[in-house]
């Protein structure tokens, strides 16, 4: 049986915790960021089997295949796409990663996804996960030089959850990064 104490104590956990594990999350470093995106493919395409970049995105099996790396510290207001400037130490690091893939590789593409949690309806929350991808483009383009022929951007809302759960969870607000051409033609 809960008493007083112990339901404050409870409460608090469930309120304060994961706010706090938010503000704990920490930006990958640019060589890790860079490793996971150069690392091999867990499929490989034959020329003919290689789609277009419309076709990457709605194709799960592709995506899941693809490197990629989750970024889930850059930190969305709620119902907002905006990248505030002090986030951009934070972006500096992707701004790296993607400037010395290039730097290796000028044909390099990358897709920036983004996602939400579930609470909202579908469409307003594929909506922001579109707005924060393309935020986040806007920001390594023209904050950092990132060229904008190496990024495409989709949002897939509440759709890929990291934590399947109808409630809000941080960890579903998130962007991820996808090394994507070896899968096009």
């Amino acid at each position: 049986m809960l008493n007083r104490r112990s339901f404050a104590t409870a409460l608090v956990a469930a309120v304060i915790l994961p706010g706090a594990a938010f503000a704990q999350a920490q930006t990958p470093s640019a060589a890790t960021i860079q490793r996971q995106l150069e690392s091999a493919p867990r499929m490989r395409l034959n020329q003919n089997q290689r789609v277009t970049v419309g076709e990457f995105k709605r194709r799960p099996d592709l995506r899941r295949a693809a490197p990629s790396i989750d970024i889930q510290s850059i930190n969305f207001e709620f119902a907002s796409a905006e990248i505030a400037p002090s986030q951009y130490r934070k972006v500096q690091n992707i701004a790296d990663a993607l400037n010395g893939i290039l730097r290796r590789d000028r044909r390099a593409r990358v897709l920036i996804e983004g996602h939400t949690d579930a609470v909202g309806s579908f469409q307003s929350n594929q909506v922001l996960s579109e707005r924060r991808a393309e935020s986040l483009k806007r920001v390594l383009v023209r904050q950092f030089g990132v060229p904008s022929r190496a990024l495409e951007t989709v949002g897939y809302g509440k759709e890929f959850l990291l934590v399947p759960t109808q409630n809000e969870n941080w960890r579903n607000r998130r962007v991820t990064l996808r090394r994507i051409d070896s899968f096009l033609r």
